[in-house]
């Protein structure tokens, strides 16, 4: 008797091994296209400081497109609200506020341009069907190495 073995899924991987095999995956083929801007922006009015990492922008659009792929007809709104963090206000009480709607709208122009996200009919994105293939692809390899570490 052969048991087929089920494949593998972004909701079977954890999060920081599938982010980062799949930004890794972004850089290494090219496939986004950055913006002029990148080295100056914060990702949202609550940071300080412009990201450290150099490529945060493939982390950026890894996170977005798994966001997207777990909850299909996400928007810019609430993209923004799942990326935002409460501002230190000095004395004052910090405040939640909302990430950078430009960078998000961005990455899902950019991600819709390689085929991987696009327009749901009632609002928001959703993963295509190229795009749940070329994620769960990804996860395997990420499940793969993270279980060989």
């Amino acid at each position: 008797m052969t048991t087929k073995s089920k494949g593998v899924t972004v909701k079977d991987v954890a999060a920081a091994h599938f982010i980062t095999e799949y930004a890794a995956h972004l850089k290494r083929n090219q496939w986004l296209k950055l913006p002029d801007w990148i080295d100056l922006v914060k990702t949202g009015v609550a940071k300080e400081l412009s990201p450290l990492d150099p490529d945060w922008y493939y982390v950026r659009a890894a996170s977005v497109a798994r966001k997207i792929y777990l909850n299909g007809g996400t928007g810019v709104g609430a993209l923004r609200k799942k990326y935002g963090g409460n501002k230190r206000r000095g004395p004052r009480p910090e405040r939640f506020q909302k990430a950078s709607g430009g960078i998000i709208r961005h990455v899902l122009k950019q991600l819709e341009a390689i085929g991987v996200v696009e327009k749901n009919a009632t609002g928001g994105r959703k993963i295509s069907q190229e795009g749940q293939r070329d994620l769960d692809r990804i996860a395997a390899r990420a499940l793969k190495a993270a279980n060989r570490s």
